[in-house]
């Protein structure tokens, strides 16, 4: 990200500005990912996780979790909230926050090296990739294929605006997005679309868009496998 979007995104912690944050843990990854066979223990990495409930369900379930997050508001407010008292040290450019079996890099995630983030077995990506602007998609997952090994799983949820020119099955396909970004690293995987038509509240008076909210398993067409 650009220094101006990485001061933006800073600015939305600080003004409370983020409206994404659940309740409880995604009802798609409770849903799913026990469809992933994981060994407990296994390393989950969760790119920009802000302060998201999904890391204490997934450690829950046995794994080490290590989130990147920019801002030092949302890292501080995911301790305090889950009455969680973590140390924190120096790694490299980025502060580490750990309690248990959850760590968080506070820091620029195109910054984060694979000395700083260490092994890793599978990421989850919950909306992290198309909440960033379109123009620097590429180059997250250009970084993430830079700090995760070969073998690497992806389990990828994203919302997606359905485009007036696609047909409905197009919409519920695999995005040409998803296509485009990750099809020659990984083999991609569609397992769950769901349809709602969401209103504007900007613009009360045009239609509802319908949204597509999808969730991927993408397995590395590197691995001894080829699929989860």
């Amino acid at each position: 990200m650009t220094d101006r979007d990485n001061l933006l995104w800073l600015q939305c912690w600080r003004d409370q500005q983020i409206d994404f944050n659940q309740a409880s843990a995604n009802q798609l990854l409770t849903r799913f990912w026990p469809g992933l066979y994981l060994a407990k223990r296994s390393r989950v990495f969760v790119p920009l996780c802000g302060k998201s409930l999904d890391m204490i369900w997934l450690a829950k379930q046995g794994h080490v979790v290590i989130g990147v997050e920019l801002s030092p508001v949302a890292v501080k407010a995911f301790f305090h909230e889950n009455h969680l008292r973590p140390t924190r040290r120096k790694v490299g450019q980025f502060t580490l926050w750990q309690h248990g079996r959850i760590s968080i890099l506070c820091g620029d995630y195109f910054s984060l090296t694979v000395a700083e983030l260490g092994q890793i077995d599978t990421v989850y990506d919950r909306a992290a990739l198309t909440a960033l602007p379109a123009d620097i998609r590429s180059l997250y997952v250009a970084q993430l294929s830079l700090i995760v090994p070969d073998s690497t799983t992806v389990f990828l949820l994203t919302t997606e605006d359905s485009d007036e020119t696609e047909t409905l099955s197009q919409a519920v396909g695999v995005g040409a997005e998803i296509k485009s970004l990750y099809s020659a690293l990984f083999n991609i995987k569609l397992v769950y679309v769901e349809s709602v038509f969401e209103a504007d509240p900007d613009f009360p008076d045009q239609l509802p868009q319908r949204t597509e909210h999808k969730a991927y398993q993408l397995s590395s067409k590197q691995s001894v496998s080829g699929v989860i």
